[in-house]
């Protein structure tokens, strides 16, 4: 056993080879993006619950996102340092407990019929996540060949995303429409999944000794993590981060309302809820075919044009009345789909023993996903949510230019030797 704690045949793998052949682990990480992207896209569900509940304006129903993507800002870097004592399954049993604590908190918190907290439960929730993110998105990337990395995080993003196309229906059957007049709704739907929860960790924990470690046996200061944020690459890829989280999540969140709109499809609170499914379900299908796309083509430019198609069905939803207007909307989540594992790839490729610390940073800017939804909600108080959708349309044109320059920065390197690297 070495000073940090790692089994030593954590470090056999690294040492063997750089990365892992093992397609059941795989299928573990798989599971942990599904579950991880699920109970995340269950906020655009609890939103207008709680925005009825306790007559909220959008900005105010925001801050469900607030409080729950707070926690990357704050969690995102000690968890990297997890990571780096105890191993990665290990970390990610830890990260799975803490979520089901905050899912059980779900009942004092509708017990007290007070919003604070809900916030506070889901804060917790979200530390869990983070936890699990921060191991998940590096990990995919170590089971398997270094040439692969972008196609194979994209494909398991896409069982994050069938996590985010089930669940929110679900959500809305039981929340939104089932036991809508139930006063414990939404609480007895948390603690169902604390008990999923809890099974996956103990599953998690057994294989902890099967993989590969994160860093060096002597660990730098948290601190130190940040001046990956001086590299042009990495830190405009973080930017990208936080205004692609910020965008998907605000865009999410005011789906309900939307589609309620009379001048749009003048739905109902739980039809207009299921139809969150094919904002996700898009996302979904998007990165099953990402996977296959970004191997023929390069990353950047597939980032650039997954922009360009947000910006222009932003544009449409904004423009059109009626379904279309709807129909438009939902489908940035076609566009948004490669965004994520595309941007955290281009951003951190050329990181090697420092990609732990560049997955915590990284994690730290899915903050955006606190800050984007409040401004969006700010603009949709005063002026209407037509103009709210400006809010995530300025953050697709940063990652329009961040997707431009990444083609760029390929097509400059292909034409030096290899010799020459």
């Amino acid at each position: 056993m070495a000073a940090t704690g790692v089994a030593a045949g954590e470090r056999a793998g690294t040492e063997a080879g750089g990365h892992v052949d093992a397609p059941d682990l795989r299928l573990f990480v798989f599971a942990l993006f599904f579950l991880f992207g699920g109970i995340t896209s269950l906020n655009d569900v609890l939103i207008p619950r709680l925005k009825a509940q306790f007559t909220l304006g959008y900005a105010e129903a925001m801050l469900v996102q607030t409080a729950f993507f707070l926690a990357y800002f704050l969690v995102s870097l000690p968890a990297a340092r997890v990571v780096q004592r105890v191993g990665y399954m290990a970390t990610a049993a830890l990260g799975l407990v803490t979520m089901a604590a905050g899912c059980l908190l779900f009942w004092p918190a509708a017990a007290s019929h007070a919003f604070p907290a809900f916030l506070a439960a889901l804060f917790v929730l979200a530390a869990g996540i983070t936890t699990v993110q921060v191991v998940a998105n590096p990990l995919i990337s170590l089971l398997g060949p270094a040439r692969t990395a972008h196609s194979r995080l994209t494909f398991a993003q896409a069982f994050n995303s069938l996590g985010t196309t089930i669940f929110p229906y679900v959500g809305a059957l039981l929340i939104l429409e089932g036991l809508a007049g139930d006063a414990n709704a939404v609480p007895h739907s948390y603690m169902g999944l604390a008990v999923l929860i809890l099974l996956l960790a103990g599953l998690v924990f057994a294989r902890r000794g099967r993989l590969p470690h994160a860093a060096p046996a002597v660990l730098p200061p948290v601190t130190r993590s940040f001046d990956l944020l001086r590299q042009t690459r990495f830190g405009w890829g973080a930017l990208c981060i936080f205004l692609y989280v910020g965008a998907e999540v605000a865009i999410g969140s005011l789906i309900v309302g939307w589609l309620m709109e009379a001048d749009v499809m003048g739905l109902g609170e739980g039809e207009a809820g299921r139809l969150i499914s094919v904002y996700w379900g898009c996302a979904m299908v998007g990165r099953f075919l990402g996977a296959g796309l970004l191997r023929l083509v390069s990353p950047g430019r597939v980032l650039a044009g997954a922009a360009t198609l947000a910006l222009a069905l932003l544009g449409l939803a904004g423009l059109l009345d009626g379904p279309a207007a709807g129909w438009a909307l939902l489908l940035v989540g076609l566009a948004n789909s490669i965004m994520f594992p595309t941007i955290f790839t281009l951003a951190s490729e050329d990181l090697g023993p420092r990609h732990a610390e560049g997955s915590g940073l990284i994690c730290v800017a899915i903050v955006g996903g606190a800050v984007v939804p409040p401004l969006a909600g700010l603009v949709a108080d005063a002026a209407g949510l037509r103009l709210a959708f400006a809010v995530p349309a300025a953050c697709y044109a940063v990652i329009l230019a961040f997707g431009l320059a990444a083609a760029g920065w390929a097509a400059q390197r292909a034409r030096v030797p290899a010799a020459a690297r």
